[in-house]
């Protein structure tokens, strides 16, 4: 599975973006699926996963309420909503594919992420 992330660039605090991750191949349903960030000098840290239906979804205590983690399994595309950014949203974004056994199983462990997008930078900022 290959992954390519999109959506980033650069918006006001109290702003919104919506991120894009595409994925290739024919068994992007198998995977659930996550999304990361990574801060300069910081490690990389959970945001968002879904589980390969789309039934089941997770979110970081800082971004519930605020990110949104959704799915098209016919487009083979997982999406990140994001509102209400802050400075500390600040970082590049990575999608990643987790094999996924059970269609309602997710993980917020980034060691059980089998693919990894090549990240994308979103930089909130007035």
């Amino acid at each position: 599975v290959q992954l390519q992330a999109s959506g980033g660039g650069l918006v006001q605090p109290g702003g919104s973006l919506r991120l894009s991750c595409a994925a290739s191949g024919r068994t992007f349903s198998l995977y659930s699926m996550g999304w990361f960030r990574q801060a300069p000098g910081k490690e990389r840290e959970f945001r968002a996963a879904i589980s390969r239906s789309g039934g089941s979804t997770y979110y970081a205590d800082s971004v519930k309420g605020r990110f949104t983690i959704s799915r098209d399994n016919a487009k083979n595309t997982v999406y990140l909503q994001m509102n209400s950014l802050n400075a500390e949203d600040t970082a590049v974004y990575y999608c990643a594919a987790a094999k996924a056994g059970s269609p309602f199983t997710l993980t917020t462990n980034p060691r059980e992420y089998d693919y990894w997008g090549q990240g994308t930078l979103v930089t909130v900022s007035s």
